[in-house]
């Protein structure tokens, strides 16, 4: 008698095939404009579900844990290859397995417990792996806070070098997860030059702009830069680490075995995929079309009264203060939701309000633009934000949006080609 070691889908777990279904329907039907989520491709798509997924590839290409590694092996070298080729790197970790992970993994080869550390504050637009104190980062390190200045809610860079010169922290960390213009790191490295500090540059939400040549790098500037891979990079859910050829050993052994066991090999596939898509020239378009229709979003929601943070934008996000409208940030997620149009409540810098609350929402653009929006699908969307802003409660017009939202999730589909 034959017995099936693994059973037919169909028979295997419906359940879980149907809530998938409806969260592909979910995509279809919203635009979203969370600007930390994309829409991968096909092929990205594919191997994330390949047969990697089977294998435990511990340790290292040449240096495994476990035998049967030799295609594992071929597959991270060459997206570590890649990495570095895209980027200009010296040396590329393709192992963390999210953004907040390879932060970790430098904070654990770069410092001990308690070292000084200076990050951007959570409420003007930092990480939570920058120094907040209900993160790993705040409880194991002392973590200097800097921020916006008041009036131009921009990186005051002279108070910057003003908190380094008096903390004299160990290590700087640059980056942001919901700050909407670029970023100084020549004058960060050499702020960190004057107190001896190393550099670390966390450019998870503005890598695929970087890849691209639209940002200015961080690595001539940084000791160590971190990044994850699926926001405007559109790749697999995952994080990577670059840095300096002397770091490298320091680097490779804090990822493991100091935080982490197995690498997710089917995840490194994808990332090997995600950075081939980024080295071609139609990446560049996209990007450039990412950043137009932001700028595009921005400047309507200002023609309908909206105050941007610092004015507007300079890459894939637009933060918006809705102090004036009289509501806060999370009922204006959930409005917005209702109809199919997807934000996230975030603080404005020098907020009033808690995190949950918030007086601002956040919304970026990498998503709606590998859908196909344009200019003027941007121009749509924020009159119909506005409209739904400036109704609460509105049945009728909350049902006229809706309608509308998914038209143009019709005549825009979300399109996976291999």
């Amino acid at each position: 008698m034959r017995i099936e070691a693994i059973p037919p889908a169909a028979r295997y777990d419906v359940e879980v095939s149907r809530l998938l279904d409806l969260e592909a329907k979910r995509q279809a039907d919203t635009i979203d404009l969370i600007a930390s989520e994309n829409h991968v491709s096909g092929a990205i798509l594919k191997t994330q579900g390949s047969s990697a997924t089977d294998k435990y590839a511990e340790g290292y290409p040449g240096r495994r844990w476990y035998s049967g590694c030799t295609y594992m092996d071929a597959i991270e070298n060459l997206a570590i290859s890649r990495a570095k080729k895209l980027f200009n790197a010296e040396h590329a970790n393709v192992q963390p397995h999210s953004g907040s992970q390879a932060n970790m993994a430098v904070y654990l080869a770069l410092l001990e417990h308690g070292d000084v550390v200076m990050g951007l504050n959570l409420s003007h637009g930092g990480h939570l792996t920058h120094g907040a104190q209900v993160n790993f980062s705040g409880k194991w390190y002392k973590f200097v806070s800097y921020g916006v200045d008041p009036k131009t809610e921009m990186l005051d860079y002279d108070e910057i070098e003003r908190l380094a010169l008096e903390h004299k922290p160990k290590l700087m960390v640059a980056g942001a997860s919901a700050y909407s213009r670029t970023i100084d790191f020549e004058r960060f490295r050499y702020i960190a030059d004057k107190v001896d500090a190393k550099l670390l540059v966390d450019m998870a939400h503005i890598a695929g702009i970087v890849a691209a040549g639209l940002h200015p790098s961080p690595l001539p500037h940084a000791h160590v830069v971190t990044s994850t891979t699926q926001k405007t990079l559109r790749g697999p859910r995952g994080g990577f680490i670059l840095c300096r050829e002397e770091l490298a050993s320091a680097i490779d052994a804090a990822v493991f075995p100091g935080v982490q066991g197995g690498p997710l090999m089917h995840s490194i596939a994808a990332k090997a995929i995600c950075f081939f898509e980024a080295a071609q020239p139609e990446f560049v378009n996209y990007q450039q079309s990412v950043l137009r229709n932001a700028r595009a979003l921005a400047s309507k929601l200002q023609e309908y009264g909206l105050r941007l943070v610092s004015g507007g934008t300079d890459n894939h996000l637009v933060l918006a203060d809705l102090s004036s409208m009289g509501i806060n940030g999370k009922e204006a997620e959930e409005m917005l939701e209702a109809v199919g149009i997807l934000v996230n409540n975030e603080n404005i810098p020098f907020d009033p309000k808690p995190p949950y609350i918030a007086s601002g929402i956040r919304l970026g653009t990498p998503a709606v633009t590998t859908r196909g929006f344009g200019v003027e699908e941007m121009q749509r969307v924020a009159s119909l934000i506005f409209e739904v802003l400036h109704h609460p409660g509105d049945k009728l017009v909350s049902k006229q949006v809706r309608e509308e939202v998914k038209r143009m999730c019709r005549c825009f589909p979300i399109r996976r080609e291999v």
